[in-house]
């Protein structure tokens, strides 16, 4: 027999044991990243001065740490799917969170992308490639489009064919069915959040606070639309980034890595179009957006006008560079993302009528 509210005790309970697991084995993960010299390589670039002045003091920090957020996932819902296979005890089914309709797209991508964000870098720490460290941004851009693009297929045919779900929801004005246009704007939706995820990575505790929020958020959506598993997901991925964040926070003790802007990017994505929000997106992570946008916009000024707009890009390194501290940055933007995620999250109920 189902406990009453036992749905909000599944998602409490499992983002509390995401954490704890997650704390308890973040130590021995950055003892084996530092062992095996792991560290991120900061490169000395006349394309950018100003970040590399900057950010020279963090080369050799150990990286990868996005293994801790998507292993902890990865752990927890194979550790309750086979329990609950095994014992087949109600309480290991009711806490099971692996279903086909909900969280084995967004598991199979977060899995997927983070594995090709651990060898770019692996590239960057073994100095290969274009400048000796990892992927420049256009190679990224080109991986993430393809990664994209093969999630999407699959998207398509489990979506487009077999749910025929070929329906955005525009909030107020309701459901607004656009066809096999579904497709490509599935696809823009993960590389653009992923590209924006990866820009925002660039200082302490930058990135893992603002994911926290919007993966919180979206948790939330889940939960209001009746996806509980969805919800179970984003909070156990919000339980492993709050230790990942345990560690990060200024002085790093080590950096998310592609691996984890990556995967967590996609991510988000993909839960954003399962829950048929993804026009709350750009809102509830507009830091996402404004961190894209300084980018492209510092790339297109310095190729058509040779001029910087900014002293360094993405957005966060400016204001860096203008002297603001590193942890004044994270703690603003923190704030910043956490109204515009409740901006969004009222947009969502109002339009709900709730």
């Amino acid at each position: 027999m189902e406990i009453p509210f036992f749905p909000l005790i599944k998602i409490f309970s499992l983002s509390t044991f995401s954490f704890l697991i997650a704390l308890i084995w973040v130590p021995f993960l950055i003892h084996f990243l530092k062992k095996n010299n792991l560290g991120k390589t900061i490169r000395e670039s006349a394309d950018t001065p100003i970040f590399s002045e900057m950010h020279q003091k963090k080369s050799g920090t150990p990286t990868m740490g996005g293994i801790l957020i998507w292993g902890t996932t990865l752990i927890l819902i194979f550790l309750f799917s086979f329990l609950a296979e095994l014992t087949h005890l109600p309480i290991f089914k009711q806490l099971n969170f692996l279903t086909r309709n909900e969280t084995l797209l967004p598991l199979g991508a977060l899995i997927a992308s983070a594995l090709i964000g651990l060898g770019d870098d692996f590239l960057n720490i073994k100095k290969i490639g274009p400048n000796g460290g990892g992927l420049k941004v256009k190679h990224r851009l080109i991986i993430y489009t393809l990664l994209a693009t093969l999630i999407a297929c699959f998207g398509a045919y489990w979506f487009y064919y077999k749910l025929e779900w070929s329906v955005i929801h525009v909030p107020f004005l309701g459901d607004k069915n656009i066809g096999f246009w579904y497709i490509p704007l599935f696809i823009f939706v993960m590389v653009s959040t992923a590209f924006s995820v990866n820009e925002i990575d660039g200082l302490d505790g930058l990135a893992g606070g603002t994911l926290l929020i919007s993966f919180v958020s979206f948790g939330v959506i889940a939960f209001v639309l009746g996806r509980v598993n969805l919800a179970v997901f984003c909070g156990v991925i919000s339980g492993a980034l709050l230790a990942f964040l345990w560690f990060n926070i200024y002085p790093a003790k080590f950096f998310m890595g592609d691996t984890g802007a990556m995967s967590l990017g996609i991510t988000l994505g993909i839960v954003a179009m399962l829950t048929n929000t993804f026009l709350l997106l750009p809102i509830i992570g507009f830091l996402f957006i404004i961190e894209s946008l300084s980018v492209i916009i510092q790339f297109f000024s310095k190729k058509i006008f040779h001029k910087k707009v900014f002293l360094s890009s993405p957005i966060h390194h400016h204001l860096e560079a203008k002297g603001w501290p590193e942890p004044q940055i994270v703690m603003r933007f923190w704030i910043i993302a956490g109204i515009t995620a409740m901006i969004g999250l009222i947009i969502f109920l109002l339009d709900k009528g709730i």
